[in-house]
Order: C-alpha cells, then sequence, then structure tokens
C-alpha cells in the first residue's frame, strides 16, 4: 500500500504544476517520500493512553464495571464503522474495475481524461480505506484488551443495567463537588437532582426486583440452550 501512495503521489506531481509555483512544485517532488512517510504514519483514532485518560477518565466512569461498559459502547460503535466501511470498500472496488474498462474502450479524448482523473482518485481513497480499517481495527483490539483488563470478575458482565446505580452515584457525587457560587441555577438544579435521585433509588431498592427478573431471564435461556 505505500507504493500505491508513492505512485498516486508521484503521478499527481505534473497536475500540480496548475496549483503551485515552480518553487513550490520542486520541493514537492524533493518531499514525496517523506509526504508519503507522513501519510503513512499519521494518527488516526485514539491511542492507548488518550483511551485510559480522556475517554475512560476516572470522574465519569469510576468504576471498573463502567469502564468496562464503557469499552463495550467503544468496541461496537467501530465494529459498526468497520462493517460500513468494508461496504464503501467494495463499492470503490466495483468503481476502479468500471473505470479501467471504460478507459480501454473509451474513444472521446475528453472522457478518457475525465475517467483516468476518476480513477486516480479511486485508487487513492482505495489506499485510504485501507489505512482506515487497519486503524479501527487496531481500535477494536485495543477495547478488547481494555475490556479483559477491568473485567476482573467483580460485577456483572451481562447487563449494563445493574452497575449503573452505583457508578452514576459515584460520578454524580463527583459533579456535586464541582459546583460553586458561580454554576448556573440549571446546573445547579440538574446535577443535585439527578444525584439525590440516585441516592432515594439505593435507599429503597426499587430496582432490586429488575435485578432478580433479569438475572432469571438469563438462567432460563441459559438452561434451553
Amino acid at each position: 500500500m505505500k507504493k500505491d501512495v508513492r505512485e498516486v503521489i508521484q503521478g499527481e506531481e505534473p497536475h500540480l504544476n496548475n496549483l503551485l509555483t515552480q518553487e513550490d512544485l520542486s520541493s514537492f517532488k524533493g518531499m514525496v517520500d517523506e509526504l508519503r512517510d507522513t501519510w503513512t504514519k499519521k494518527q488516526m483514532f485514539r491511542t492507548e493512553t488518550e483511551a485510559r485518560f480522556s475517554v475512560l477518565q476516572d470522574n465519569r466512569y469510576p468504576t471498573k464495571a463502567s469502564k468496562y461498559w464503557q469499552c463495550v459502547r467503544e468496541q461496537s460503535s467501530y465494529l459498526d464503522n468497520l462493517m460500513a466501511l468494508s461496504f464503501d470498500y467494495r463499492r470503490n472496488e466495483a468503481k476502479i474495475t468500471w473505470l479501467e474498462k471504460k478507459i480501454e474502450k473509451e474513444e472521446d479524448e475528453y472522457k478518457t481524461t475525465k475517467y483516468k482523473i476518476d480513477l486516480d482518485e479511486a485508487r487513492f481513497g482505495k489506499a485510504s480505506m485501507e489505512k482506515v480499517a487497519r486503524h479501527r481495527m487496531r481500535e477494536i483490539k485495543m477495547w478488547s484488551k481494555l475490556k479483559k483488563e477491568f473485567n476482573d470478575g467483580s460485577f456483572n458482565d451481562k447487563d449494563v443495567n445493574v452497575h449503573q446505580l452505583e457508578s452514576y452515584g459515584l460520578q454524580y457525587h463527583e459533579k456535586a463537588k464541582t459546583l460553586n457560587d458561580n454554576s448556573s441555577e440549571a446546573e445547579i438544579f440538574n446535577v443535585m437532582g439527578q444525584l439525590q435521585s440516585l441516592q432515594r433509588i439505593k435507599k429503597s431498592g426499587e430496582l432490586e426486583s429488575s435485578y432478580k427478573e433479569k438475572e432469571q431471564i438469563t438462567q432460563d435461556d441459559k438452561s434451553k440452550v
């Protein structure tokens, strides 16, 4: 793929005459390998460092359970993206094949030129999609690694609802600490209202029946397998 990208960049050099000065064009030609390297190693999506401190920040996801379930959401999102990208890639492959055949048979010079431009664009798009796919998969594997790390057996990893009362309680407890005289009335009303509701729900035990009902459904399902 690196070779393909270099060829696409080099192939575009003659056409940059209309965009760049001779001096800039000369600089561009001398930087082809560097630009290919930049294209290859540019960051796409989040690193593990960013995932740990930015996405899974402790004040938003204060428990291992909450971090685990956020990893599930992140991984699911990237799976959806990868599948959508696969469909786009297949369409682009079909477009490349179609353009190559059109170029072989086309006699009109203008149309031939247009098809060649479209083909170069499609080939560059193909290389870009392949790069995106690799990084989508990298992040899917990263979230898998983090899921295994946080899933230490101390919480229910089948029903997302079970951990939320505790996790949200801790999250809104931390939010409440940030409120001060400069906080808006709406912000105070929202944070304190949700915190008080969480505390009331926990004290009342009104969710216990929901947990037990879901556990029973899960057990029944397992018995049927």
